[in-house]
């Protein structure tokens, strides 16, 4: 991975905009900070890239998008959401895969900086105090997309993952189901994920919720992990955190020779294509995912442009579309 500006300030404890003033020589910097900066320039190998310093200062048009997977039918959707927008107040976007990595995010963090985008549409799994700092030494504007800060110090755009996971316990409560279990990631992979499980718990907290760990949550991870859960547990409802466990659900219970829904019912989360895909088809917590690209993003051009913001933390609204596996 190539050094970056972050890496930088954060070898000579030092904030990027001061590494930017070293390089450009835009402002005094006190000698010994201009000797560390310049020391850990050397022994890192940083190349400053020519053409942000000639735009330093100078809007580009250009807005940053940090993904965790591009390939992902959820991202997919949500990114056509923000170009769409972004066009419209023209708007060009640079779009890049972090894998979920702390390590790949903040440097991404800093190579967008180098590259003087205006603005950054950011989405993760799991917000860490280290992307703050990084966001905080950038100083440019960020809008979280899908992606909780619990304490609510950046404006983001999300539903309400809390009381979806309550409305799906709920739905499969009124559908007569008794043994309820939730299939999730591995705690502190997912925030979203974990926040839909504590809504959850908090419906079934007069009955016991079986809670199905998968790891990172892929399918092929999740399988044999489900399959072998439904052997010891005789569960008649499913509530899955995204459309890719409830997949695997569908599957492991078919394997097993029992049948969705007459002998358990299955409700996911998202409503990506693989919800009708398979067979039968699922019942879902649908999320806006075009909706939340396109209102992050417009989120962003009323920061970039200091229009009236009304609210910086913005709940969309979700909804329960049924299908046959219920």
């Amino acid at each position: 991975m190539p050094v970056t500006i972050y890496d930088v300030a954060r070898e000579a404890k030092v904030s990027m905009a001061t590494v930017s003033r070293v390089i450009n020589g835009t402002a005094v910097v006190k000698e010994d900070t201009k000797k560390r900066v310049l020391d850990a320039i050397a022994r890192l190998g940083y190349r400053p890239n020519a053409v942000a310093r000639g735009l330093a200062s100078k809007r580009t048009r250009t807005i940053g998008v940090i993904v965790p997977d591009v390939s992902a039918a959820f991202v997919a959707e949500m990114v056509r959401g923000i170009e769409d927008i972004a066009n419209m107040y023209d708007y060009h976007i640079i779009l890049v895969n972090s894998d979920a990595q702390v390590d790949r995010e903040v440097s991404l963090i800093g190579t967008m900086w180098e590259k003087q985008v205006d603005g950054i549409i950011y989405m993760t799994n799991v917000l860490s105090s280290r992307e703050i700092d990084a966001f905080e030494e950038a100083q440019i504007p960020v809008v979280l997309c899908a992606t909780e800060d619990p304490e609510r110090r950046i404006p983001s755009v999300n539903i309400d993952n809390y009381r979806s996971g309550r409305d799906a316990v709920h739905y499969l409560l009124e559908r007569g189901c008794k043994r309820i279990g939730f299939i999730t990631t591995d705690e502190g992979v997912s925030v979203v994920a974990d926040r839909r499980l504590q809504g959850a718990e908090n419906r079934m907290r007069d009955h016991e919720l079986h809670v199905i760990r998968t790891g990172k949550g892929r399918y092929e991870v999740a399988l044999p992990v489900i399959r072998a859960y439904f052997e010891a547990h005789d569960l008649d409802g499913v509530v899955a955190a995204s459309d890719e466990l409830g997949l695997a659900t569908i599957h492991a219970v078919q394997d097993m020779g029992r049948r969705v829904p007459e002998d358990v019912k299955v409700i996911a989360f998202d409503n990506t294509r693989l919800a009708v895909m398979v067979r039968p088809e699922m019942t879902v917590i649908a999320q806006p995912m075009y909706d939340f690209g396109a209102v992050s993003m417009r989120l962003l051009t009323k920061l970039l442009q200091d229009e009236p913001v009304d609210n910086y933390t913005v709940t969309l609204l979700h909804n329960i579309v049924e299908r046959a596996s219920t």
